[in-house]
C-alpha cells in the first residue's frame, strides 16, 4: 500500500513540476507534453491500482449486518449523490450560463431559449437530490 502511495505522489510531483516548467517555457514543448501525457497515463493507471488494492481488503457484509453499518453507508451515499450532482449541475450551469450570456448579447430574442438550457442544466442536482431523497427513505 505505501509503495502506491509513494509512486502516486511521485507521478503528481511530476506532473506538477512539468506544468511549472511549461510556463516557464524552459523545456521545448512538444516533448513536455509528451512526457505530461505519459505522466497523467501513469498516475491514472496508479489511481485503478490503489483503488483496487483499497477494495480487496473490505471484507463485504455477511447477512448479519448491524443496522448501524447500514444506515452510515446508506447516509454517505445519500451524501454522495446529492454532492456529485451538485457539483456536475456547478459545471454544466457555468459553461452553458456563459454561453447563454453570450447569446443574449448578440441576439435578445433568444433569451427564452437560453433560460430553458440553464434550467435543464440546473434539473441535474434535482435529480440528484431526488435519489438521495430517495435512498434515505429506504433506511
Amino acid at each position: 500500500m505505501s509503495i502506491v502511495i509513494l509512486a502516486s505522489l511521485a507521478v503528481l510531483a511530476t506532473i506538477t513540476t512539468g506544468i511549472y516548467l511549461l510556463r516557464r517555457d524552459t523545456y521545448p514543448r512538444p516533448w513536455m507534453k509528451h512526457a505530461l501525457r505519459i505522466n497523467l497515463a501513469l498516475g491514472a493507471l496508479l489511481l485503478l491500482a490503489f483503488s483496487v488494492q483499497l477494495v480487496s481488503g473490505v471484507s463485504f457484509a455477511q447477512a448479519e449486518t448491524t443496522p448501524a453499518a447500514v444506515n452510515g453507508l446508506g447516509l454517505i451515499a445519500a451524501a454522495l449523490s446529492t454532492g456529485m450532482a451538485t457539483i456536475g449541475a456547478g459545471l454544466a450551469v457555468s459553461a452553458v450560463g456563459s454561453s447563454a450570456i453570450g447569446a443574449i448579447s448578440e441576439d435578445p430574442s433568444n433569451l427564452g431559449r437560453t433560460l430553458i438550457f440553464v434550467g435543464l442544466s440546473e434539473g441535474i442536482s434535482i435529480f440528484g437530490l431526488i435519489i438521495s431523497i430517495l435512498i434515505l427513505g429506504k433506511i
